[in-house]
């Protein structure tokens, strides 16, 4: 079997099972091996009821007391039993499970598997696993994948076709040059693929994702060499003296721009006068002012006479750009003739937006990924601008500024990453830092507690949203089953309906919708249709809603803080005062050290260094974070040691071939894909 053979090739894995696959991703072979697991479940021996500990995730033994009552809240079903082992007794609380009576008899022993709560003579759990005996002892001491799905599609299906995959699978083989692996302790691709999939103990876990982790930084930074010899000492065919034009929105504008915000933009406009082609990097926290920076350089370019382009990372970002681009242009009589650009468009609708762009009727196009397919033809694009660059790889920013010859490119990112890492990560960009912020904003109001807060964290979003404010409720999972112990959007979203009145609109968001589905939930959210948003990290970069006043994040510990910093980006938005509740379930005191970083401070750039600090090896059996550029499997905090040794291993490697022009001695048949650009 090839690596390319199609998923349907394995046995089980028909037509409805391979839309499934495609659902989340996959449609071959190669897909289906490099669909890494989310996280690992460790299973331990169950202790004793009188030995449990608040906010742990453990096993414990026990037998029914008594019967299982249910009750229904709306659409909701709530189970609820106690157990006992004959030290303790503990109450269990069951969400949309009716079916519990028939699977738990009195009288027999199971094995439940939750995070505890409360205390001697009051513990609780809620939603836990629920084991026989014989199957929990199967599971002691190993270590469980637990893979991203779909509905319909479970993790033991995955598994499954896994398995059959790598035993039956030729492909593919290793590239790297025996060298480089041994001078960095790599095992071979092959063997990696075995021990990230399916780990005999924590130490191959550690060394097949070290090998893969190395793998996608490499070819990363490769690309990015490639990247940097074509692009760096190309002509400026677009050069932009100043216009009176950007000045004088300068001066009309009703706030100053910061001193930072000044600096930044006298970068840009030496970069548009230059001799060469632009391509910088803005980097700056949310509220910091970066996007004024993007519209002033637009703004130069259609005075010039030419096409700028603005490439948002979802429709909803887009169309929030266009709308205000448009309020912007009208309040200050602005040359802009701007056109909005998406996916979801009819195919009409995209008909006339390509007429006007290849005509050159309209002068700015803001869009999505659409920007960049083959039937946008562009008259005279001298400028691309894409915002959140960590949403999009290297490869679509070359699409894009593909679209004109020898095109300035503008990033902007709100993304904080230390600027050694930074560095590597953009090294095909120039870097400029707004540091500094309006003095406008209210700063905003943190607190990291544990499970016990719950109750009085939920009553406070009730009063802000009875003076008519918004909250996001952030969990870690989906849905109910990838990992036992960890809040889940559906579960979470559902518990909510029981707990707040009927009046407070409640709804969930998470990545697997279709994308017209988070379109209309981010849009309702936006026009203050929703009161609570219960959703996953799918919002770091969504709408603007300066309503919203609350995030509360489950399981804080389970994330980065550079990641969670972002997160709180998406409140305190307003001219009301917002706030961010961290919950961690571990009760570690560590892990409460680690978060208060983030009550002591809202500098995105002090709290990515404290993350590269704080962090470590120990961290990869938590939630594997999106990661600043989208990596598969790697995180440049956790991993910043392995992205630095691929650094070297590609300088080290150019230095002896004589650059990207010589033969490097690698078969890269996956290069771009692989790498995840």
């Amino acid at each position: 079997m090839e690596s390319n053979s199609q998923i349907r090739v394995l046995k089980g894995v028909g037509e409805k099972t391979a839309a499934l696959f495609e659902k989340i991703g996959i449609g071959n072979i190669e897909d289906l091996l490099r669909h890494y697991p989310l996280a690992y479940d460790t299973f331990s021996a169950a202790v004793a009821m009188d030995r449990l500990q608040a906010g742990v995730l453990c096993a414990v033994r026990g037998r029914l007391s008594g019967g299982i009552a249910m009750r229904r809240v709306r659409s909701l079903t709530i189970s609820v039993c106690r157990v006992s082992d004959g030290t303790e007794t503990v109450s269990l609380t069951f969400f949309n499970m009716p079916y519990l009576k028939n699977r738990i008899k009195p009288g027999e022993d199971y094995i439940f598997r939750g995070v505890a709560q409360g205390g001697p003579g009051k513990w609780k759990m809620e939603q836990p696993a629920v084991c026989t005996p014989s199957a929990y002892e199967e599971l002691l001491d190993t270590l469980q994948p637990r893979y991203s799905l779909t509905k319909g599609l479970t993790n033991h299906m995955v598994t499954k076709a896994m398995r059959q995959a790598l035993s039956l699978c030729s492909g593919p083989g290793e590239y790297l040059p025996e060298d480089i692996r041994a001078c960095y302790d790599l095992m071979e691709y092959r063997e990696a693929l075995e021990g990230i999939h399916f780990p005999a103990h924590r130490d191959m876990l550690q060394k097949a994702r070290n090998r893969l982790v190395f793998d996608e930084f490499f070819l990363f930074i490769l690309r990015l060499r490639w990247c940097r010899e074509h692009e760096q000492a190309a002509e400026n065919r677009w050069p932009m003296a100043d216009r009176p034009e950007s000045e004088r929105l300068i001066r009309e504008l009703p706030y100053p721009l910061t001193g930072a915000q000044r600096r930044v933009w006298d970068e840009i406009k030496a970069d548009l006068a230059g001799k060469t082609v632009m391509n910088r990097l803005i980097q700056g926290d949310v509220g910091c002012g970066k996007t004024i920076l993007a519209v002033l350089a637009l703004l130069q370019t259609v005075a010039c006479g030419w096409q700028g382009a603005l490439m948002a990372p979802t429709e909803v970002l887009a169309r929030q750009h266009f709308e205000s681009l448009c309020e912007l242009t009208k309040a200050h009589d602005l040359p802009f003739v701007p056109l909005l650009l998406t996916g979801s468009m009819s195919a009409r609708g995209k008909k006339e937006c390509y007429r006007q762009i290849e005509s050159g009727e309209a002068n700015v196009v803001i869009g999505t990924h659409a920007l960049i397919q083959e039937k946008a033809v562009y008259r005279n694009l001298a400028l691309v601008v894409t915002d959140e660059q960590h949403r999009f790889g290297v490869r679509q920013r070359e699409a894009l500024a593909g679209k004109g010859t020898d095109t300035h490119v503008l990033v902007m990112s709100a993304t904080p990453i230390p600027r050694t890492l930074a560095l590597i990560l953009y090294g095909d960009l120039h870097i400029s830092l707004v540091d500094e912020m309006p003095a406008r904003r209210l700063p905003i109001k943190n607190c990291v507690v544990d499970i016990s807060y719950r109750e009085k964290a939920y009553r406070f979003i009730g009063k802000e949203i009875e003076n008519g404010r918004q909250a996001y409720i952030i969990c870690p999972m989906v849905e109910e089953g990838e990992m036992e112990g960890l809040e889940n959007v559906v579960a979470y979203s559902e518990k909510l309906k029981g707990i707040f009145p009927a009046q407070v609109r409640i709804a969930a968001l998470h990545g697997r919708m279709k994308a017209a589905e988070k379109n209309r939930i981010m849009e309702a959210f936006g026009r203050g249709e929703i009161d609570i948003l219960v959703s996953t990290t799918v919002v770091e970069v969504g709408i603007n809603v300066p309503n919203a006043s609350v995030m509360m994040v489950e399981n804080a510990e389970r994330f980065g803080l550079a990641q969670l910093h972002q997160l709180r980006g998406r409140v305190g938005r307003g001219s009301e005062q917002s706030y961010c509740i961290f919950v961690s379930t571990s009760g570690q005191t560590h892990t409460m050290e680690r978060l208060s970083v983030l009550r002591r401070s809202n500098d995105g750039f002090l709290i990515a260094e404290e993350d590269l600090r704080l962090r470590g090896p120990g961290d990869m059996f938590g939630i594997r974070q999106s990661g600043s550029l989208e990596f598969r499997l790697a995180d440049i905090y956790q991993d910043a040691k392995i992205l630095r040794q691929a650094d070297r291993a590609v300088e080290d490697l150019l230095r002896k071939k004589g650059g990207m022009t010589g033969d490097l001695g690698l078969s890269l048949p996956y290069m771009v894909d692989f790498a995840g650009i």
